[in-house]
């Protein structure tokens, strides 16, 4: 009598094909019978502790909260306290595979937050490392995709909360004096050579459209067109888009089509009166336009921006849970609402 209409769906269609069993195998299974549409997943910036007032979530908590919110999978970000491969062994790794196989939540996903457009080679060396480790660090996860950046000024956390202001200045100003084309090249080559380590670890980079490089989706085929590598394909994101008519959406995702691999979503969530979550009314074209394309992989829900103050200080975890739980109600019901 307790179940809601997202696990009635589920064990339904588990039942169905003959999957009934544990309720970890259960909800993993029906991921795999809906596995022609796409997935609503939890990418773990949105816990990190970086935008909200408060600490970061562990891993293992990220998974749980997954599970409770109905998302089928999770996509791991990056860096600490999340993802730095330096804190993540092959027997590690294993553990939270293991722990997240039991909760019916699949890491889909890792999220790389590198910059292969700095002047300093040294700099780019490092961020080849960097991603080099992440590659590893996936595959050890069992995760598909990698996604990446070409430029990333990154974000500061002093004296309380994030702001990207500040790294954004330090990049423009490191920049300044070199062509968007020998910025270009930088990103390229770093692309180039960690496909390769992609490739022999079974992993694909999925590209986004974030700038400060890219601009639009052009510039990301324009990228996956120059290093001719099939394990570098493209993370389309409709709420980067400059422009999100539907008439664009539906032609940037026709020219991506099967090179999508992965994509993402944001937003702050509130109930409308009628009852159902509202978001963004350009999710809905998106929705449309992926699964015209065939598009069958996941969309993760990320918070990760500024989030308003309440009494003078910034809103806690409370705020990030409640925006996650409403995310996947709200991307859950668009998607059956397209493939009704």
């Amino acid at each position: 009598m307790g179940m809601n209409r997202r696990d009635f769906v589920v064990q339904g269609l588990a039942a169905s094909a003959g999957l009934m069993g544990g309720t970890a195998f259960v909800a993993r299974s029906a991921a795999e019978v809906l596995g022609n549409r796409m997935k609503p997943g939890l990418y773990s910036i949105t816990f990190l502790g970086v935008w909200y007032r408060g600490e970061a979530l562990p891993l293992e908590e990220v998974v749980k909260r997954a599970k409770m919110y109905g998302y089928t999978g999770m996509e791991i970000d990056g860096k600490r306290p999340h993802g730095n491969p330096l804190d993540w062994p092959k027997s590690r790794c294993k553990e939270l595979r293991s722990f997240a196989d039991s909760q019916g939540i699949e890491i889909y996903g890792v999220a790389a937050n590198n910059d292969f457009s700095s002047p300093v080679p040294e700099h780019r060396q490092a961020q080849i490392a960097y991603v080099h480790e992440l590659i590893r660090m996936a595959s050890d996860f069992g995760a598909k995709t990698l996604r990446v950046f070409l430029g990333w000024p990154g974000v500061t956390k002093h004296p309380q909360i994030a702001r990207y202001d500040i790294a954004d200045s330090i990049w423009e100003f490191s920049h300044k004096r070199f062509s968007k084309e020998e910025t270009w090249g930088w990103c390229r080559e770093g692309l180039v050579e960690c496909a390769r380590y992609a490739g022999d670890a079974g992993v694909t980079l999925a590209l986004q459209n974030h700038h400060p490089i890219i601009e639009t989706h052009k510039d990301v085929l324009r990228m996956v067109k120059e290093v001719d590598s099939p394990h570098l394909k493209v993370s389309l994101d409709v709420p980067i888009m400059p422009v999100k008519t539907p008439e664009v959406i539906r032609q940037a995702a026709q020219d991506v089509g099967p090179l999508q691999v992965l994509s993402h979503f944001g937003g702050e969530y509130e109930r409308g009166p009628d009852g159902k979550v509202k978001g963004e009314p350009y999710y809905k074209p998106f929705v449309k336009a992926m699964k015209e394309i065939g598009y069958s992989g996941y969309i993760g829900y990320e918070l990760c921006h500024t989030l308003p103050k309440v009494k003078g200080e910034t809103v806690g975890v409370e705020y990030a849970e409640k925006n996650a739980e409403m995310a996947a109600e709200f991307m859950r019901d668009l998607i059956q609402s397209e493939y009704a």
